[in-house]
């Protein structure tokens, strides 16, 4: 089970929260950037096939998951924006799932005790 990964130039993992660039080709031949930002939860598999899973909050406090190819050309850039692998215990983080805000930000004050 890999807890770190790298996508070209950055390296992310398993706590990490990330901002994916995915690139969407629209009707016509309009194609523009959405951005999915979110917590990893999971690195999954092994070589080209290696995929990683996002879970952000959407609106109404419901959870939306989406799971991105790491080798995949629709995504453009992946980008952290806050470190949290070093708060984690865990290769997959789905109790995360039950978890409320504020127990999940005793993940990311436990890696910012841990790198000071």
């Amino acid at each position: 089970m890999a807890l770190t990964v790298k996508h070209k130039d950055t390296t992310f993992g398993v706590g990490d929260v990330v901002l994916v660039h995915k690139r969407l080709e629209e009707e016509g031949k309009k194609i523009r950037t959405q951005i999915f930002e979110g917590v990893v939860i999971a690195i999954k598999n092994r070589g080209n096939g290696k995929s990683f899973t996002v879970r952000r909050i959407g609106a109404q406090n419901i959870g939306i998951e989406q799971i991105f190819p790491l080798e995949s050309t629709l995504i453009e850039k992946i980008e952290v924006k806050q470190h949290g692998l070093k708060g984690v215990r865990r290769a997959k983080l789905y109790y995360i799932r039950d978890k409320s805000k504020k127990e999940i930000d005793r993940i990311y004050s436990r890696a910012s005790r841990k790198s000071s």
